[in-house]
């Protein structure tokens, strides 16, 4: 596959976006999908364009051209200040999850942060029971760092969760 464009999302995104994500996490194809755990929407487009329009934050977007919709995959990047960025909202098209897009956008995501923000660390949450997808950031040089965060199941969007039990950990590596 050739290198993916990646540039910074418009409010025109935000339903494909929106569509990305959900099949991405919610859907049954792809390696990420988090349906057993979960069975809402995951974002809707108000979500997106409310992380388009936050300041000192960008979602980016990797595309390109001769596919289907045009979007690879997508990524929220949002400086946390005291050297730290956020890396959320990370999708890749299902069918193209293990074709080094994933990495090519986590990196992209990385340098953003840096350059944009002068960002040294990158910060992410995972959900705790999603030990294949805590490895691959961990083969990226993430790590554990002791935290947990609460799951905010009152945040739910068109549904809800399948257990109980959910809760974030987090995960950083130096980006500088």
């Amino acid at each position: 596959m050739a290198t993916p464009t990646l540039r910074t999302a418009t409010d025109a995104d935000a339903p494909a976006l929106a569509d990305l994500v959900r099949r991405a996490y919610r859907g049954r194809e792809g390696w990420t999908t988090e349906s057993a755990l979960l069975d809402d929407q995951r974002i809707d487009e108000a979500g997106v364009r409310a992380k388009l329009a936050r300041p000192r934050a960008v979602v980016l977007v990797a595309e390109q051209e001769g596919t289907v919709s045009g979007l690879l995959a997508c990524c929220e990047v949002e400086d946390r200040g005291d050297g730290v960025a956020y890396f959320g909202m990370f999708a890749v098209e299902p069918a193209l999850q293990a074709a080094g897009v994933g990495r090519a956008v986590l990196a992209a995501a990385e340098r953003h942060a840096a350059e944009a923000w002068g960002a040294t660390t990158m910060e992410m949450t995972v959900i705790a029971q999603r030990e294949e997808l805590i490895a691959w950031y961990e083969r990226r040089g993430y790590a554990r760092t002791g935290e947990t965060r609460p799951f905010p199941f009152a945040d739910m969007v068109g549904g809800g969760a399948l257990r109980d039990d959910l809760h974030f950990v987090v995960l950083a590596r130096p980006i500088a």
